[in-house]
């Protein structure tokens, strides 16, 4: 494949705005390779950057961004672990990311976390919808929201969030959510989409990645694709990179994708969101998982 040749399709939002599918995320790539890594993936044909003030990089991101020659959708997140979730810091928390960033657009603004126990996130979610439309913010959604944060969300304020992201891989397939997704107009997007790893070594999806002359990762993404969600996978090796977004030339069928249906098992590799709570001195650490 050509670097910068791909063509990724858009998904349309529900507030008339879209997003590229295929995005590249940056959770756990330490700031002094983010710049370069990040700028690999834009030569390769990524048009998405997915980070967050919780991973220390938006700087670094901001300056590849800056460097490159093509528009990228750019997603960034609001945490905040000093308890003091709500309306005022996500405002305050967003202008931050701005000024990081050193960009005069952010297309995408997340809550990271519902922090259910500080239970202020229905208060954050007012000072992002109060903060869109203004100069500098295209959408706004969450992450890492379960049924029950977005029915109060959306019931307390009237708006839908245009994005959900949540850990989503052939082991943790999350259909009640997603269904939940489709009846409220909701894009599904999925970090750790490869299952950090786990699944990569699965029987039934190299069999099916053999089948296609692909890679098991290649299938994980196919998948993914096929389902219509949103996704952003991370890796700082430059041939991952490449191959992560050679998925758009192959189709599973209707067979392979029943197989891997199949393959869930309910099993998560990050937090439960309705008891994550981070505390008071997280400063850029993250929970560690195993890279993609």
């Amino acid at each position: 494949m050509t670097p910068g040749r791909v063509m990724v399709s858009d998904v349309a939002l529900n507030d008339g705005r879209s997003i590229p599918q295929v995005g590249f995320g940056v959770y756990q790539i330490a700031p002094e390779h983010t710049a370069a890594a990040v700028s690999r993936a834009l030569a390769a044909g990524y048009r998405l950057v997915d980070t967050s003030m919780a991973y220390g990089n938006e700087a670094e991101v901001g300056d590849a961004v800056r460097g490159g020659r093509k528009p990228v959708f750019v997603t960034t997140k609001y945490f905040n672990a000093d308890l003091t979730h709500g309306y005022q810091d996500a405002q305050s928390a967003f202008h931050a990311s701005v000024e990081r960033l050193g960009l005069d657009h952010v297309d995408l603004y997340l809550l990271h976390w519902p922090m259910k126990l500080q239970d202020r996130y229905v208060q954050a979610w007012k000072g992002l919808i109060d903060l869109r439309g203004s100069k500098g913010l295209g959408s706004i959604g969450v992450s890492n929201f379960q049924a029950e944060h977005l029915v109060r969300i959306i019931d307390q304020t009237g708006v839908t969030p245009a994005v959900n992201q949540i850990e989503l891989h052939p082991y943790f397939q999350q259909p009640d959510l997603r269904e939940e997704h489709a009846r409220r107009g909701i894009v599904t997007e999925a970090w750790g989409p490869l299952g950090q790893g786990k699944v990569l070594e699965d029987p039934a999806l190299v069999a099916i990645g053999d089948a296609h002359a692909k890679t098991a990762a290649q299938v994980v993404l196919r998948w993914h694709l096929q389902l219509g969600n949103v996704i952003i996978p991370k890796s700082t090796t430059p041939d991952r990179v490449r191959e992560n977004i050679d998925i758009l030339d192959f189709e599973l069928s209707d067979a392979q994708m029943s197989v891997i249906e199949g393959l869930d098992r309910g099993q998560r590799s990050g937090p439960d969101p309705g008891t994550f709570e981070f505390p008071r001195d997280y400063r850029g650490r993250h929970f560690q998982t195993r890279p993609e």
